[in-house]
């Protein structure tokens, strides 16, 4: 583990906009990939009439996204900059897997959106970008992708940085913080250092773009929350969850509470990147085995938290959505599925509260009889089985959600209070 402080990064974006290109080369620049390991990639891609993906198959390194040349799972990989360590969450930008991404992109402090500069917003760039603002990511650093594809035209890098920025503030980012960097991932432009090919550009190269990213607050004060991703059973061990924690802090010897399965008891061991360690902190991703619980007493989407502080778990709960895309329109009586941490629980939309301008946050109109594609709305939830969930307010890491129906995101959300059962 690295000295240096600790940045998750997502990278969005648009599925052949090359992510996973971008991230390849990030890796290798930054010293994290060998040269041999790349240059073993470049014959395989080659080999399969893929050549120019090696810098992809390093993230893609599963056989099947090989043959499909699609990113699937959330890769995790880590570099090093001068100023931080950072572990990339390589959010998938392909349509189906956008669940993924929503559970990815909320386990990142910052992200790199990558736009290409030949094809400039596609819908899934702006879905991945309302995600981002819904989920909390404040800073986002624009890599203007494939330049020596538009033989490095300033005309059309401008041109991408003004759809982008008019993108950027539809969702409220703020547009002056954001830097927009012509790249050509492939080639190597402007990624670790300046490109000759953009005399006209004189700012940040991507690598100093994230260096100076500010440096995340750990929510340590906060308690302790751990959504459950998967339970184990390891031999000589027994039962052990995994997962990330979000807030908080979890020590061996700690006294805690898994919800809503409501059951309980005390850390024995935490081990994390195969080490056993005495306390993990936010952002840590960890295994750990407390004891009395078995391996059916507690399952993916459970939150565990301090036993006299425990994850709240909602009778109901209010909340504001943004809805993305729906083909009809959301009346009350809605049940489609809401994926907030880990978990994954059908709700029912008991009202619509009221109709909120987007541009402007002010309420519109109250009590609407629906709300369809564009419209922001608070509306009352009722999960259909129990769901631990808090108020943004209080722990923002676990107050977000994606809504998801018809095999699409059809809405994002923040909780604005619970209703405890």
């Amino acid at each position: 583990m690295s000295d240096k402080p600790h940045q998750n990064l997502a990278v969005i974006g648009h599925v052949d906009h090359g992510k996973s290109t971008m991230v390849g080369r990030l890796l290798f620049e930054t010293g994290s990939v060998p040269e041999h390991v790349i240059e073993q990639y470049r014959e395989e891609a080659e080999e399969k009439g893929k050549g120019g993906f090696e810098f992809a198959y390093v993230m893609d390194n599963l056989a099947e996204e090989r043959e499909r040349g699609v990113t699937i799972d959330i890769a995790h990989q880590e570099f090093d900059t001068d100023e931080y360590y950072f572990t990339i969450v390589d959010c998938p930008g392909h349509r189906d897997f956008v669940k993924n991404m929503i559970t990815g992109a909320s386990q990142a402090d910052n992200a790199v959106l990558v736009v290409a500069a030949d094809d400039g917003v596609q819908p899934q760039t702006q879905e991945h970008v309302f995600l981002a603002r819904t989920l909390g990511i404040d800073e986002l650093i624009v890599a203007v992708n494939k330049m020596d594809l538009v033989d490095y035209s300033e005309t059309d890098y401008k041109q991408v940085v003004e759809e982008v920025k008019e993108l950027l503030q539809q969702v409220q980012f703020n547009v002056d913080d954001a830097s927009f960097i012509p790249t050509s991932a492939f080639e190597g432009d402007n990624v670790s250092e300046a490109s000759d090919n953009t005399p006209w550009y004189d700012d940040e190269t991507l690598l100093e773009a994230l260096n100076s990213l500010p440096e995340p607050q750990p929510p340590t004060d906060a308690p302790l929350r751990l959504p459950i991703q998967d339970v184990y059973t390891i031999s000589g061990i027994g039962t052990v969850p995994v997962g990330r924690v979000e807030t908080g802090l979890l020590n061996t010897g700690d006294n805690v509470s898994f919800q809503p399965s409501d059951v309980g008891g005390e850390v024995k061991t935490i081990e994390m990147h195969h080490e056993e360690v005495p306390k993990a902190e936010p952002g840590d991703n960890v295994g750990f085995n407390v004891r009395g619980i078995g391996k059916d007493d507690i399952r993916r989407g459970d939150v565990c938290g301090p036993a006299d502080d425990p994850p709240t778990v909602a009778e109901t709960f209010q909340a504001q959505v943004v809805v993305m895309q729906h083909p009809s329109v959301i009346t009350a009586g809605y049940t489609p599925v809401f994926h907030a941490h880990t978990a994954q629980v059908a709700c029912t939309i008991e009202s619509i509260d009221k109709k909120i301008d987007p541009s402007s946050g002010e309420v519109a109109e109250e009590n609407p009889d629906f709300i369809q594609s564009g419209d922001a709305a608070v509306v009352t939830v009722r999960p259909q089985k129990p769901l631990s969930i808090e108020s943004s307010n209080d722990i923002p890491e676990l107050g977000s959600f994606a809504i998801r129906d018809m095999g699409q995101t059809v809405a994002a959300g923040k909780v604005l209070s619970v209703n405890e059962r």
